[in-house]
């Protein structure tokens, strides 16, 4: 390096450290954040990708759109409700108070008027139990395989009780040490429908799951039909619980039969079995706009011992596991080891029983989204923006009510600006198909039309793919 170079006049970092707007953001991003953003500028400015004297004003800029989390906020455009990669089910505002509020000090573990011990998540508890009356008791873990986990390994059958009469929770088993393995012959069996066997998302499947407990699956009927004979033929002494899946992510249609929980009701009933049904999605009541999704007060009424759904799914909370059923059951889940090591916190308490108690969230506003007012925005956006109205289908998404079409519009662009708006400020992720970009304002904030709008400007501004302001008739994609 010369000395007429001008990389010589690249700033030193504790020049920049000292500067007010980086000792500003120290306090919330830390020193190990700060001097990485500021050894970028530096290395930009070297390479020759922003000249010396812009160093500073980058560090500034980057620091001050830099949030303490690496998470980014995104604008759900795609018409998927429950999107995974986005984080599933977005909080109410309710439940985002809820969290702000638990994040410090909280009573999660004391009663305030004794000053002594209490038990963890008792507000979220109750919240849940009025929310569905027909749950005797309910416990709460961190997610949804944690809850079936829990349940397959504490609900185990007593075979030293008569037949004809449920297990004696304080005699519940979980796998031993020194116990049978899943293959050995000697495994306990849990009882499952073979076509209820799924793989949910990342390559994750619930019979793995469940053979880590020391069982061993039975398989019964056949991938379409599987029948109540199926399930009697296969009982045994070494049977542990009958298990019923809902199959939430998938549909089998056309020559199927499967067998309802009433059914499988009576045959636990007669060999002294717990019923254990994992429903995934997590409706409190049947909803009109899904008409084939169970609910969780159905399938107790119906006859299950305890029933599984996740709380971040179409209940529209945090991740959780919810386990809500007979009181017997519950308890011998709730005290069984593993429990400990499944536990939630304060946070998810919080948001849990801010969603529950509150009629409204997210989820359920864009379940049941007004479609005049839907139609309405989507052409005004299209208007602003010289995009195509399409009309088009939104989904549940997340494991829940597959297939099921959600009628609504959406803003046809070029292919091009998906990407450019899920790197722009606000980031917007849309919906790609058939080579096009679709705008889906069914999951946005009303107030946040305008933000989309803007980004849309700007890029149209700068793209020669933009600059496309062909109209054509809605249509259906």
């Amino acid at each position: 390096m010369t000395e007429s170079d001008p990389r010589r006049s690249i700033p030193r970092t504790d020049h920049l450290l000292a500067l007010p707007e980086v000792v500003a953001a120290a306090q919330r991003l830390g020193q190990s954040t700060i001097k990485a953003v500021i050894a970028e500028a530096q290395s930009a400015a070297r390479d020759g990708r922003i000249t010396p004297a812009e160093v500073a004003p980058t560090v500034i800029d980057r620091l001050g759109s830099r949030s303490a989390s690496s998470l980014t906020p995104v604008l759900n455009a795609t018409g998927i409700i429950v999107h995974t990669n986005l984080g599933r089910a977005p909080l109410s505002e309710a439940a985002q108070r809820a969290v702000a509020d638990a994040a410090g000090y909280v009573d999660v573990e004391m009663d305030l008027a004794t000053g002594k011990r209490s038990k963890r998540g008792m507000g979220a508890k109750q919240a849940l139990l009025r929310a569905c009356p027909a749950a005797e008791d309910a416990l709460i873990v961190n997610n949804g395989a944690a809850a079936l986990l829990l349940a397959v390994t504490a609900l185990r059958a007593d075979h030293s009780s008569p037949r004809g009469h449920r297990a004696d929770p304080s005699t519940a088993r979980g796998p031993r040490a020194d116990g049978p393995t899943a293959g050995s012959p000697d495994a306990e069996e849990i009882i499952v429908s073979r076509g209820e066997l799924i793989e949910i998302g990342a390559g994750f499947r619930l019979p793995d799951l469940m053979t880590t407990t020391g069982a061993r699956l039975r398989e019964v009927g056949t991938t379409n039909r599987t029948h109540l004979a199926d399930y009697a033929e296969a009982i045994s002494e070494a049977t542990a619980s009958l298990l019923k899946v809902h199959t939430s992510n998938f549909r089998v249609e056309g020559f199927t039969a499967d067998v309802e929980i009433a059914g499988l009701r009576t045959l636990a009933d007669e060999h002294g079995l717990p019923l254990i049904a994992d429903l995934g999605s997590g409706l409190f009541d049947p909803d009109d706009a899904l008409p084939d999704e169970p609910d969780i007060a159905g399938a107790l009424r119906a006859g299950a011992d305890v029933v599984i759904v996740s709380g971040d799914k179409l209940l529209g909370g945090p991740q959780a596991g919810l386990i809500l059923g007979r009181t017997e059951a519950v308890q011998a889940i709730a005290t069984h080891p593993l429990a400990r090591a499944m536990r939630t916190d304060k946070l998810t308490f919080a948001a849990l029983e801010a969603t529950v108690a509150h009629a409204q969230n997210p989820v359920r506003d864009a379940l049941h989204i007004d479609l005049d007012r839907l139609q309405a925005r989507t052409v005004r956006l299209a208007e602003s923006t010289s995009g195509t109205v399409v009309a088009h289908d939104g989904h549940v998404g997340g494991g829940g009510a597959p297939g099921v079409p959600l009628p609504g519009w959406t803003v046809e662009l070029p292919e091009a600006f998906a990407e450019q708006l899920r790197l722009g400020d606000p980031a917007i992720v849309a919906r790609v198909h058939q080579g096009r970009c679709l705008i889906d304002l069914r999951c946005v904030p009303e107030g946040d039309d305008d933000r989309i709008a803007e980004a849309i400007a700007r890029i149209r501004g700068r793209s020669p793919d933009g600059e496309d302001g062909h109209r054509t008739p809605p249509r259906r994609s």
